[in-house]
């Protein structure tokens, strides 16, 4: 007989966290041998959840410098509306058909190992508005109560290291500023995984001398932070330590850069991040493998997974499915033109995730149009729109809608991997499996590296947003020229943009045209490779909505988290 306690709680658990919880996952290490991991190679963090090893990555390094790697398949998306388009889902979905085709000798890919990857989900979004990132219905990667939280304490481990750097460089000023930082030219910001708009603009220091010098402070969400963009580019220990060194903090009184190697920072934020830095292994509903690491955001970052979780990956499989974060103007921009560029990979296919609502929301087929256009004549992929199917959509507008992307000489499919796991996206992994029969791409990109950063802004503007020109407030423009004259010239620009519009207004839905850009700062993140360059309104630290999620969010009398999706 089952309690009406227990009634209840199964009752107030989301409708993802049912049928999460009516499956039963595989011991992790039968997991990881799916892609020839032994489990020695595995760290365990209870049954279904581990972190692969130093050694095991080493060796999967090997495999992949020597060009033994498999195939890769990118998943963007149009303009989203604010609840999302089911990107994350239709990852998972895809890479569950992948592995469900694998299983059948007669199929076009039999025997083939397929895994995901995927970014860690932040808290901010999780008790905000936007909900967790571990898929949805029949397509989520599990444990999606521990993913969509804490999970393995990546996040934790990069806060803190962020905020060592921190803590080290106010102490720097109150011992005596032998490095002669100016206060008034920190760069630095602390970092907390939360929504918390008090947070933007803060005074530190106050309540007399023994508490430091005061000055002007602030906070970003972690997810926004350097540190996040080192960590999700570095591909070993060696490199996540140089480049945390390259950090700028500050300028001197001579306007000459302080970075967290002169501060003597590196190498103990490296030890904060040692165990973190090893991607973490779980699994979908189908068992299908995934690696869920990193997770900066695409509209203030540069949106993807960790460049050694991809790598790895792709030495352990035959067929990786990823994505990048928000609609392709920005996370598949960056992961094109900073993270493919960085970590040597370049995907074989694209897919575009687009819903009947976004479409409605955006006043027609124009903006899934431009988003495909981009990845064609830009960059060089031909896409496959996936039309990500909700409950409520009708046959006659999905058809319409097939036919008409049809009629405009683009590839779409309709898959229904939310409501019936991998089965329901198999239409879309023929069709991919199509898109990638032939050469492999050869690299596209928006702009060269040789060109100044000026002129690639204007490029990813131009020829990715349509925009008709670019406005560079007065301090940008003075940042740009000194990031010129200081050799900045090289780095590529991770542009930090509203994900609603092409453009830098919200409200300015579809396709438009000739609109004006607007570039109010520009940041170099040294450490990272590359320069931020903030259009419009955009924030490093968003804010909690009237209602957040968080307000859903409990745990019932058997420890069970209810109310998370």
């Amino acid at each position: 007989m089952t309690s009406k306690g227990a009634q209840q709680s199964s009752s107030s658990l989301s409708v993802d966290q049912r049928i999460a919880a009516a499956v039963t996952p595989a011991p992790i290490t039968d997991i990881g041998a799916r892609l020839g991991l032994e489990p020695q190679d595995l760290i365990p963090y209870g049954h279904d959840k581990a972190k692969v090893a130093y050694p095991a990555l080493a060796a999967a390094r090997k495999r992949f410098d020597a060009g033994d790697r498999g195939r890769l398949v990118l998943v963007t998306a149009m303009s989203p509306t604010p609840a999302g388009e089911g990107k994350t889902t239709t990852t998972v979905g895809l890479a569950d058909a992948f592995a469900g085709l694998s299983r059948n000798r007669d199929s076009r890919i039999p025997g083939a190992r397929v895994s995901i990857a995927l970014r860690e989900p932040s808290l901010g979004p999780v008790f905000g508005m936007k909900g967790g990132a571990a898929g949805g219905g029949h397509a989520q990667v599990v444990p999606m109560e521990d993913i969509n939280l804490h999970f393995t304490g990546d996040f934790s481990a990069i806060g803190l290291a962020n905020n060592l750097l921190a803590a080290m460089l106010d102490n720097s000023l109150h011992q005596g500023n032998p490095l002669r930082i100016d206060p008034r030219r920190i760069r630095l910001s602390r970092a907390i995984d939360m929504n918390d708009r008090v947070l933007r603009q803060t005074v530190a220091g106050l309540g007399g001398p023994g508490n430091g010098q005061p000055r002007e402070d602030g906070w970003q969400i972690v997810v926004a932070s350097e540190v996040m963009a080192i960590f999700c580019l570095a591909t070993s220990i060696s490199e996540l330590r140089e480049r945390l060194g390259r950090i700028v903090v500050a300028e001197d009184y001579d306007r000459r850069p302080v970075t967290a190697a002169d501060l003597g920072a590196a190498g103990a934020m490296t030890a904060l991040l040692r165990d973190a830095l090893q991607p973490n292994l779980v699994q979908s509903l189908e068992q299908t493998p995934a690696f869920v690491h990193g997770g900066p955001f695409a509209n203030i970052a540069h949106g993807c997974n960790s460049a050694i979780a991809t790598t790895t990956a792709l030495a352990l499989s035959d067929l990786v499915v990823t994505e990048a974060g928000f609609g392709a103007d920005l996370g598949a921009e960056k992961f094109l033109d900073i993270k493919a560029r960085a970590a040597g990979i370049w995907p074989d296919a694209a897919v575009l995730v687009a819903t009947l609502r976004a479409i409605r929301h955006h006043g027609g087929l124009a903006n899934v149009l431009r988003h495909a256009e981009n990845l064609r004549d830009v960059f060089g992929l031909a896409p496959v729109v996936c039309l990500n199917r909700f409950p409520d959509d009708s046959d006659e507008e999905m058809r319409a809608v097939i036919a008409e992307l049809g009629e405009a000489g683009v590839v779409a499919v309709e898959a229904r991997h939310w409501a019936e796991g991998g089965s329901g996206a198999t239409t879309l992994a023929e069709a991919v499996l199509d898109a990638m029969d032939g050469s492999a791409p050869a690299p596209r990109h928006a702009y060269d590296l040789d060109q100044g950063l000026a002129e690639k802004i204007e490029a990813v503007a131009s020829r990715i947003y349509r925009a008709g020109r670019v406005e560079f407030s007065p301090a940008a423009r003075r940042e740009l020229d000194r990031l010129a004259e200081a050799g900045h010239d090289g780095l590529p620009v991770c542009m930090a943009k509203t994900q609603y519009s092409f453009s830098g207004d919200a409200a300015l839905r579809g396709a438009p045209e000739g609109h004006v850009l607007e570039v109010r700062s520009v940041r170099l993140a040294a450490g990272a490779g590359f320069v931020v360059v903030q259009c419009g309104d955009i924030m490093t630290m968003p804010g909690l909505p009237k209602e957040p999620a968080a307000l859903s969010i409990d745990v019932d009398e058997e420890g069970r988290i209810t109310g998370l999706f």
